[in-house]
């Protein structure tokens, strides 16, 4: 009888043993959703959901699945499982749930859901996709939607024009006023994001980083903070914080395009190009997306960087059609071959303009005129701020001569900044010297000798250099000041207390602000109650006009008060006294007076 053959010990070893928990099943979740094989997807999320039941992103993903399988009925349930059992804070289901029921016909269920989410989700995230489904189901119900507020929109005008100036390059304006929409409410994700966002783009990586933590205490899963923070550790060559970060952000499978575009561009930075491409391939599969140049040139990135060289040419052929006037499409498609010879050369950039190299070779093309489309791109801007701080010196000098170009009040603070800054070369910082002279932000005769002196004395110790500004005579051709009472004395008093640190310049330039601003009120002179918010405001407008970079925030902490508490006074002191102009008289008046 011939005996069953037996396993022996070395059969085993060839064992590969496999990890099952909720990244397994999610992986391949993910994998079946990219071949459209939702029964699959919705087993492996099923599982997901098992090893990780308090994970709501996992219940999500399996409402979102039953959803796309028309099992609408089934899908609300896992969305109000969410809210009851896993995490009451996830208010967008509120806005899933509503879809679900609209698609049922069950307008009166979708009225309640829809308000609910209006009333209670702080970010708005879908706030315009809702008010379309407002006007949907107004005409289905006949009659308006009751909704008491909406809550997304406090603070919403302000932000939006934020929004625009971060969009125009004009990052120190919206930091003041996202500092003062964050103070009013807290609550308003979105534009700390934002605020943290325009910390970066202007160079101030703590700053920016604090503000994410501080979002992620409130709201942990926020993925903009998440993806804004890894980019920042990016920058930062934290590799170890950036690589806990990605085993977050890829479980994700964001529904909205706004998420699934951030979370693509943010894989791409982090050098992730296979995710990437997927995100972007998903985005470029919607229909209306896929005409915006942007995504198509994003694409086309993540698939060249993933050797896809022949989709990559394709896109960025369709690139060309969609946007014939931008060279971005054309310089690739030039490079394309070599990257397919070389395939040494580092990964292609997924922003949406030239290589910093490309860029300067464009501006001296085009000399002293350069467009104002070019001068305000916001890219271009950032990555000019960027160089000035952290390239190499040839680098640097090469944006100290563009930003002469650009000449506005974001050059004129990030120069001035650059001057502070220790560790500078003596050369570098004449050159910005000399570029804020002829933009008009320093006095246009040359430093005499005390203040070149001052300047190379300063070099490696963070002594201010600045120590000549632009001043002039007051409309009056003479000074002259009301007797102060104790209250008002009070204010300066403590303004020069906090400005003991600065220059004897601007502290008598805040001397004379105060005096021409109870001047002009006077007799109806103002109740002084808040004697730090007056000091601050003070102070806050002196140091703005001679370009110094403070900020509501920052000197709301050193006086300790709220930033819309400095910010109401500034704007007080500024309606009375045209400050822009004003200030420019007082500081002359100064100069004069001491020579």
């Amino acid at each position: 009888m011939k005996s069953k053959p037996q396993r022996t010990d070395s059969s085993s070893n060839n064992v590969i043993q496999v990890h099952l928990d909720a990244s397994f099943f999610f992986e391949r979740a993910v994998r079946e959703l990219d071949r459209n094989h939702y029964d699959k997807a919705l087993k492996y999320f099923r599982k997901a959901v098992e090893y990780e039941p308090d994970n709501p992103v996992n219940h999500c993903n399996m409402a979102g699945i039953l959803s796309e399988m028309g099992d609408y009925a089934g899908s609300n349930e896992v969305l109000e499982h969410i809210m009851k059992h896993v995490d009451s804070g996830m208010t967008e289901c509120y806005f899933y749930m509503a879809n679900n029921y609209a698609n049922m016909e069950q307008f009166e269920s979708a009225e309640e859901a829809l308000v609910t989410y209006l009333e209670e989700d702080e970010q708005g995230h879908f706030l315009e996709e809702a008010e379309e489904m407002m006007e949907l189901l107004s005409h289905e119900l006949k009659r308006k939607p009751h909704v008491k507020r909406i809550k997304a929109r406090e603070g919403v005008a302000e932000h939006d024009y934020a929004r625009s100036l971060l969009e125009e390059g004009k990052f120190a304006q919206a930091a003041e006023m996202l500092e003062s929409i964050a103070s009013e409410h807290p609550d308003f994700v979105s534009a700390r994001n934002n605020l943290a966002l325009a910390y970066y783009y202007m160079g101030r990586f703590p700053k920016a980083k604090q503000t994410i933590y501080d979002l992620l205490e409130q709201e942990p899963g926020n993925l903009h903070a998440l993806c804004n923070l890894a980019i920042f550790y990016q920058n930062e060559g934290d590799t170890e914080q950036v690589a806990l970060l990605l085993k977050q952000l890829l479980t994700l499978v964001p529904f909205e395009q706004e998420h699934v575009f951030k979370l693509g561009t943010t894989m791409g930075i982090l050098g992730q190009h296979e995710a990437a491409y997927m995100h972007f391939r998903r985005l470029m599969k919607s229909g209306e997306a896929g005409s915006d140049p942007s995504l198509v040139h994003y694409t086309a990135v993540a698939a060249c960087n993933t050797e896809r060289y022949d989709t990559a040419k394709r896109l960025w052929q369709m690139v060309s059609q969609l946007d014939p006037e931008s060279e971005v499409p054309k310089f690739y498609l030039d490079q394309l071959h070599s990257r397919r010879e070389d395939q040494s050369v580092g990964p292609v950039s997924y922003h949406y303009h030239l290589p910093f190299e490309e860029q300067f070779r464009l501006w001296e093309k085009y000399g002293s005129h350069v467009p104002d489309d070019i001068k305000k791109d916001p890219l271009i801007r950032s990555s000019f701020f960027w160089a000035l701080h952290h390239g190499d010196d040839a680098t640097k000098a090469n944006v100290i001569r563009a930003l002469r170009i650009i000449g506005d009040y974001e050059v004129q603070q990030a120069l001035t900044s650059f001057l502070e800054e220790e560790g500078e070369s003596l050369e570098l910082k004449q050159m910005a010297l000399s570029v804020l002279r002829e933009i008009g932000d320093l006095n246009e005769t040359d430093m005499d000798d005390g203040a070149s002196e001052s300047l190379s004395n300063s070099y490696g110790q963070g002594t201010p250099v600045l120590t000549q500004y632009r001043f002039g005579r007051s409309e009056q051709g003479q000074e002259s000041s009301p007797v102060l009472d104790d209250r008002q004395q009070a204010v300066v008093d403590m303004a020069l207390e906090k400005m003991n640190k600065r220059s004897e310049h601007l502290r008598e330039g805040v001397q004379h602000l105060w005096a021409d601003y109870l001047m002009r009120v006077s007799p109806d002179m103002p109740a002084i109650q808040h004697t730090e918010g007056w000091s601050a405001a003070l102070e806050y407008l002196t140091m703005k006009y001679v370009s110094k970079g403070t900020t509501y925030s920052e000197l709301a902490q050193r006086y300790g008060i709220s930033a819309s508490t400095v910010s109401r006074y500034v704007k007080q002191i500024d309606r009375v006294c045209d400050i822009q102009h004003r200030i420019e008289h007082i500081f002359q008046a100064l100069k004069e007076k001491k020579s």
